[in-house]
């Protein structure tokens, strides 16, 4: 199949693409429309959103099976136990918690009060805390579909995105548990998604400002009007941060990435002055989409606490000597005095010399997921034809993903650096605003689950080699044939590997046999 590409890349206004052909890389030109334009969407609008409803669909059936299994004798698992009773606190309270004897209360509330919508329909059982999660975790994929067909304009590649992303072990463990890592990387695949889109309205208004001439009115070139997806990323940058703190990271980079792309885009319109136009057209609207609005976004997840009395810290009576600032409103004092005992209890969340977490890992064995940890464990049970049986929930990333992930890596630099390819670019920056700040503070306690927000990003940088694998319309029909072989071949070795990790993945019972045969690795044990 394929699609009619106006102006692009140099070829004519009626030269065919096929659909699964990598976009080609451009650099920017002076005063040239072609190099505004990226390859056109596919045409197969309909037939795409029926693809990506149907994965969807396959993704919940696979986050949803069997959700209430695998709990420590009915009660959560793990980091449950934290955010699971939170949850319910929330529910009975009306939106916050009121636990100030612990000071326990250590993550923004939005994570905790979608667990606690669960728990509202379906009560304190394993389905009701873990319902959201499943949810989120089938929404990811709906969004992964949607982006990768809009960096590749391939509907074939977004496919394939939401199918790797469904047999990743990591994402669909995160999406069966009751804990806040799955809400955040939604929220942030989201942001993604709606700058994606901004950028190409911002190419497709300097395209029909250069057609009608009016490019060199001003040296700063043309203003480009209110950016409503721009605005929507702010908002769900917003509600990341207001599921963990380290959304901030996100906030700078996808900031940084939004106002590279504009002077990219006024550079390649024949703008005089691109970079001069960015800052005086575009950083003071983009500050605002991208700064202020995830801020105020951030403190209205706190409305419950507000309305509260009896929040946890709501009337901190210290408040005046820990905290200063005597111009504001007491309920903003206080809240900043919660706020700095939360960063004080991160801070300060070492890991112990002589004691360490069995299940710790840092942030240099995440990429390949060398240190998974255990959720679950449970020996001497029945239901695997035996009387002795395992079941064991173990956090691991399918390792025909995850052990790719530095050539990945390394391939995007080399992509992003000597090819100038855009979308090499954006992945990296969203892999490298979860994943680089960690090192920041190695003393600090650390488990596999935080990188649950990488995932996506490591499968949109393979969906991106793939997509070169397969080649072009104007590759020979042989070479083609070939790259789509080695796609499928690659597709089926991460199908098959997640379905013979899925009795680990799920809790489900298993030979003590089978059990040491899902241990690949030392570091796994």
């Amino acid at each position: 199949m394929s699609v009619l590409v106006p102006n692009s890349g140099g070829r004519t206004a009626d030269e065919p693409v096929q659909v699964g052909q990598t976009p080609p890389v451009r650099t920017p030109g002076e005063g040239d429309p072609r190099h505004l334009l990226d390859v056109a969407m596919p045409a197969d609008r309909l037939r795409a959103w029926v693809i990506t409803l149907v994965i969807a669909l396959a993704a919940g059936v696979v986050r949803f099976w069997n959700l209430g299994h695998a709990t420590d004798e009915g009660t959560p698992v793990f980091d449950e136990k934290h955010y699971v009773p939170q949850a319910w606190q929330m529910l009975r309270n009306g939106g916050y918690e009121d636990n100030p004897g612990y000071e326990l209360v250590a993550h923004p509330p939005v994570g905790k009060q979608l667990i606690a919508i669960g728990e509202w329909l379906f009560g304190y059982t394993p389905w009701g805390w873990r319902v959201a999660a499943a949810m989120a975790g089938t929404v990811m994929v709906l969004l992964i579909v949607r982006i990768a067909r809009r960096l590749t304009r391939s509907t074939l590649l977004g496919a394939l995105a939401g199918l790797l992303l469904i047999c990743d072990g990591l994402s669909h463990v995160q999406s069966r548990v009751g804990m806040l890592d799955i809400f955040q990387a939604m929220f942030l695949l989201a942001a993604f998604a709606c700058l994606l889109v901004d950028r190409d309205q911002v190419r497709q208004r300097m395209s029909l400002v250069f057609a009608d001439g009016r490019i060199g009115d001003s040296v700063w070139g043309p203003r480009l009007g209110f950016r409503w997806w721009r605005f929507g990323a702010g908002i769900m940058l917003g509600l990341t941060c207001g599921v963990k703190w380290n959304g901030i990271y996100y906030i700078m980079a996808f900031g940084l990435l939004c106002v590279f792309w504009d002077v990219m885009a006024r550079r390649s319109a024949g703008v005089r002055r691109p970079w001069s136009g960015t800052l005086l057209r575009d950083t003071l609207p983009a500050l605002w989409s991208m700064v202020a609005i995830p801020l105020l976004v951030y403190f209205a997840t706190w409305a419950n606490w507000f309305a509260s009395e009896t929040a946890t810290d709501r009337h901190a009576t210290v408040v005046a000597d820990d905290v200063g600032l005597a111009f504001l409103p007491d309920p903003l004092r206080s809240l900043l005095y919660y706020q700095l005992n939360v960063l004080d209890f991160h801070t300060h969340l070492s890991t112990p010399a002589n004691d360490p977490h069995p299940w710790e890992s840092k942030p240099w064995a995440w990429p390949m997921g060398m240190r998974p940890m255990l959720y679950y464990y449970e020996n001497n049970v029945p239901g695997c034809g035996r009387a002795s049986c395992v079941e064991a929930t173990m956090l691991i990333g399918t390792p025909a993903l995850w052990w790719i992930a530095l050539p990945v890596a390394a391939w995007a630099v080399w992509r992003a650096t000597s090819a100038l390819d855009w979308r090499y670019g954006a992945v990296l920056v969203g892999y490298g605003a979860g994943y680089l700040p960690w090192f920041l503070n190695l003393d600090r306690q650390m488990y596999y689950f935080y990188a649950t927000p990488l995932a996506p990003f490591l499968v949109l940088g393979i969906v991106l080699v793939l997509g070169e694998i397969l080649g072009g319309a104007r590759d020979h029909l042989e070479r083609r044939k070939t790259g789509l072989l080695v796609v499928a071949l690659y597709t089926g070795l991460v199908v098959a590997n997640f379905v013979w990790l899925w009795p680990v993945l799920n809790g489900d019972a298993i030979t003590p046999e089978r059990w040491q045969a899902e241990l690949w690795l030392p570091s796994w044990r």
